[in-house]
């Protein structure tokens, strides 16, 4: 039997759209990936499909994903695993129900990669922006040990108590964040508008003006003749900075470092760092991928420089014959506690249980920083509203105040 030629990595592969009669005359339809509409018709007329209309789908339309979506998707598919259902079939029920279209064409592609000869991890690899190498890292490693519904559970549940955590960090950040720049426009709103009808006012008083109030005067006139420069100074300062945090390894570095040591938020950051390093590691060890290999995921998932770069070092060490726990004692990112458990765990055997305690406490500990910050934040950010609005307010009334007093 003569081999059949796989088509070269170069073809440029493209979604198709059918609809046709199979061979006891129901109306069928369905979507194909290949390289061409003559294709997708050969193909369908083997499987008997008659009268086919084939029409090419279109790209667009549909959300981004996100990683809410892929976190979603892996549930599913992890419930449906369980439940027997099998994987093909479990792919095209989680993407037509999907209301998200772009979910749903990835899936659909990866389903015709699967169909294809392909194996699920492989699949996955071919999407690295939706996939990362931890995600296919332990889909392999379920597959050869033909335990996939129980790594899909456990993959599940990562993802789930990782987006928790990257939720609890954006809530606790962005807050007090908002609050800022609502305070800057509203001040800069006053300084615009509001300051100047009080300056009219004020001229024909022939009286001298409170310190304060000239204070808070000269600043509105320089928000009054250079508004532009103010606001296009600050988008500017704010494109530049993003962009260079984006392209600069070392500007990253600088920023996760410093976000390690701001008072009160670093903590809460560093916390959660740990609480997503030891869970990661916890589940890349139970599902049997060796500890140099896993390290390599856990750096990447770390989600800070600081602790990817401490673990590159742990890497190296654990690869030369140290043992975990001196690899990360080694580093100095890690406090006791952990050290401590890792110990134990390596003593034992028991190394993915006690890295799982780990991580429980600290996304406890998570919780309690997010709860605490966000008690401390509100009457701070109250007084620090109060005292610039307030203040604001007081300036442009004591030359009436004063006046009051005279008459």
């Amino acid at each position: 039997m003569a081999a059949i030629a796989k088509p070269s990595k170069d073809v440029k592969v493209y979604l198709y759209t059918w609809e046709g009669k199979d061979k006891t005359g129901k109306q069928v339809k369905g979507e194909m990936r290949a390289s061409g509409e003559n294709i997708v018709n050969a193909t369908l007329r083997r499987q008997g499909i008659q009268n086919a209309k084939v029409k090419k789908a279109s790209r667009g339309g549909g959300k981004k994903i996100t990683d809410q979506d892929i976190t979603f998707f892996t549930r599913q598919l992890a419930v449906m695993m369980k439940a027997g259902v099998p994987l093909l079939q479990s792919f095209d029920i989680v993407a037509k129900g999907h209301s998200n279209p772009s979910v749903t064409r990835l899936l659909l592609e990866i389903k015709t990669e699967v169909e294809t000869g392909s194996s699920l991890a492989q699949a996955f690899r071919k999407y690295p922006l939706y996939f990362d190498s931890l995600f296919c890292n332990l889909i392999g490693a379920g597959e050869q040990a033909g335990i996939l519904d129980s790594l899909l559970d456990r993959l599940a549940m990562y993802k789930e108590k990782m987006l928790a955590i990257r939720g609890k960090i954006k809530k606790a950040l962005f807050y007090p964040m908002s609050i800022m720049v609502i305070a800057f426009v509203v001040t800069a709103v006053i300084m615009i508008f509001v300051i100047p009808q009080f300056k009219e006012l004020f001229a024909g008083f022939g009286a001298n003006l409170p310190a304060p109030t000239l204070v808070v005067m000269n600043i509105s006139e320089i928000f009054v003749s250079y508004w532009y420069l103010i606001f296009g100074g600050i988008w500017l300062a704010v494109w530049l900075f993003m962009n260079s945090l984006k392209r600069s390894e070392k500007m990253q570095f600088a920023m996760d470092r410093l976000m390690l040591k701001l008072p009160v938020v670093g903590d809460m950051v560093r916390k959660a760092t740990i609480a997503r390093w030891t869970r990661t590691l916890s589940t890349m060890f139970a599902a049997g991928v060796p500890l140099v290999e896993a390290l390599d995921s856990v750096a990447g998932a770390s989600g800070n420089r600081v602790y990817m770069q401490a673990t590159k070092k742990i890497q190296q060490e654990v690869s030369t014959g140290s043992s975990l726990t001196v690899s990360m004692q080694n580093s100095g990112v890690f406090p006791n506690m952990v050290l401590q458990m890792c110990a134990i765990g390596e003593e034992s055997g028991a190394l993915d249980g006690m890295l799982s305690k780990v991580a429980d406490f600290f996304e406890r500990e998570v919780d309690d920083a997010v709860d605490a910050l966000s008690s401390l934040m509100e009457p701070l950010i109250m007084a620090v509203l109060g005292v610039l609005i307030g203040g604001l307010v007081i300036a442009m009334y004591l030359p009436i105040f004063k006046m009051g007093q005279v008459v």
